[in-house]
């Protein structure tokens, strides 16, 4: 059962103002929205229109009304136990704080808006585009990984609820990515990715999809086009993929008539009309978090170099440098552990005050330790409840410890710590068992379900950047599952445990894809 269907009011109008959304058109929406919370009784109803209303704001760019409508819309949303409206309302909200210079705020947002949807028990059509708002957050802040990563998983579950693939094409995704890449000097890679998305485009006209694509998906597609162009790159276009006509959609929101203007300034670059494209540079104002606050600087150095004025050129070039320079992904995407790490270390800390007084804390990591699991588990069999064991195993960790010392070996288990439990689902259980081996407990879970919990912690920490932490040492888990069941309670824990144990080291004896 889905998100909306448990709201008892005005479904219909909810409804209604998402696809409107979903079209580009945020001020009908707003209109809408607005009916409903003057109208509604249910809660629900309500606070599931301020949420949208919040997106709305955001999408037709009227900043001075960000602050109350969140302070709105998180008064609404506090009381209602619903994983996807907290993370949906926190993704908006770091969009918000961003534009208000809170970084710190701003990056909390994302990390409770990411770990409130990964607790979606039953994600539905809401939960994707819940996804997809947090991948077009952590894009517009320049965390470009991490957008990558959220925009797959709004499509794999967009399309597990019948969601079309075009619908989460998301272009501008790889779009910010694609200029932050010039930015930063690597001209060559970005015209890699902007030729990737012009693939993209030509599959979906191939296949008669592009009818169904987003109006500001047409308008990101249009802009890459026209920023390849830019560049020197000869387009192969036709009626529909034609750069002046793709750039004309987008509807109200205030981001594609940013890349509206800046894609007539790269369409004057490329039909060889440079002067008219720094004049059109001298009258616009776009914001920063469209395409980033190097890119009219950039786009200045390249029409003046099309000019034949050299020096001015790379003096733009050198300010749009310096610009990216301040949007540095990899310092922000540490910022993002150290703010995730932060918020593991609060939620550990007011778990371990429960127990004050007895010592069922790891004090490495935080986790409960090898006291409180057994006592856990040992509640909830005697409770009856189904119950899967994981046991899991780091790999390469001596390797770690033999060449960075045990002070690095500390780091990567207090590091582990915090990817596992990101990862894990609402209501189960994560503890240190001793040296490198963690144990996972899954409440009424078969083994079905346990082995996607396995793949979802092996993908985190294959992902987890290793490198910076411990160069040339990488680290990667094996893990084993086992069912507590039969016989008495201690014996079904030992043979549980031994069961786990085995299949955990086959797991390690597996060869690993490359």
């Amino acid at each position: 059962m889905g998100w909306l269907d448990r709201v008892d009011d005005q479904v219909d109008a909810l409804t209604r103002a998402r696809a409107l959304q979903e079209a580009s058109r945020s001020a009908e929406s707003y209109v809408l929205l607005e009916r409903v919370i003057r109208t509604t009784n249910d809660p629900a109803a309500r606070a599931d229109a301020m949420v949208q209303r919040l997106s709305a704001l955001i999408n037709l760019g009227r900043t001075a009304e960000y602050t109350r409508a969140i302070e709105e819309a998180s008064a609404a949303v506090r009381d209602l136990a619903e994983p996807y409206l907290h993370g949906h309302l926190n993704a908006l909200a770091a969009l918000a704080a961003h534009h208000q210079g809170a970084l710190d705020r701003c990056v909390t947002h994302l990390v409770r808006a990411a770990r409130a949807l990964g607790a979606v028990e039953d994600p539905d059509r809401d939960t994707a585009w819940g996804w997809h708002d947090l991948a077009m957050a952590y894009s517009y802040l320049s965390f470009h990984g991490y957008a990558l990563g959220a925009i797959e998983r709004a499509r794999q579950l967009g399309l597990t609820a019948g969601i079309p693939e075009e619908t989460f094409a998301a272009p501008g995704i790889r779009l910010r990515n694609a200029v932050a890449l010039d930015h930063n000097g690597d001209s060559d890679g970005c015209l890699r990715v902007l030729r990737d998305v012009a693939a993209d485009l030509a599959r979906f006209v191939r296949s008669g999809r592009a009818g169904r694509l987003r109006p500001s998906s047409l308008a990101a597609y249009g802009y890459a086009a026209a920023r390849q162009a830019a560049l020197g790159d000869q387009l192969e276009t036709d009626r529909k993929t034609e750069p002046a006509r793709l750039i004309s959609h987008g509807g109200d929101s205030a981001r594609a008539r940013d890349m509206r203007q800046l894609g007539q300034v790269c369409l004057a670059v490329a039909d060889g009309r440079p002067i008219e494209a720094v004049t059109r540079l001298d009258t616009i104002h776009v914001s920063n978090e469209t395409l980033g606050a190097a890119e009219p600087a950039r786009l200045r150095s390249i029409a003046l170099a099309c000019a034949g004025d050299h020096p001015a050129a790379h003096r733009a070039d050198r300010l749009a440098f310096r610009l990216a320079a301040q949007r540095n992904d990899r310092l922000r995407d540490v910022y993002i552990d150290g703010i995730a790490a932060r918020i593991d270390h609060e939620e550990m800390r007011r778990e371990a005050a429960r127990f004050e007084g007895e010592a069922l804390t790891d004090p490495l990591t935080g986790l409960p330790n090898r006291r409180r699991l057994e006592r856990y588990i040992t509640a909830v069999v005697r409770r009856g409840e189904r119950v899967v064991i994981g046991v899991c195993d780091l790999d390469g960790f001596k390797a770690v410890n033999t060449r960075h010392g045990h002070h690095s070996g500390d780091l990567v288990l207090q590091r582990i710590s915090g990817v596992i439990n990101r990862v894990m689902r609402r209501g189960d259980f994560v503890a240190r068992y001793g040296g490198d081996e963690f144990v996972v407990v899954l409440p009424d879970t078969g083994m079905t379900e346990a082995a996607e919990v396995a793949r979802r912690i092996e993908a985190a920490v294959r992902l987890e950047d290793w490198e910076s932490l411990v160069p040339g040492t990488p680290v990667g888990v094996s893990i084993g599952f086992a069912e507590v069941s039969g016989g008495g309670l201690r014996d079904a824990l030992s043979v549980a445990f031994e069961q786990a144990d085995r299949e955990m080291l086959r797991a390690k004896s597996r060869p690993r894809a490359s």
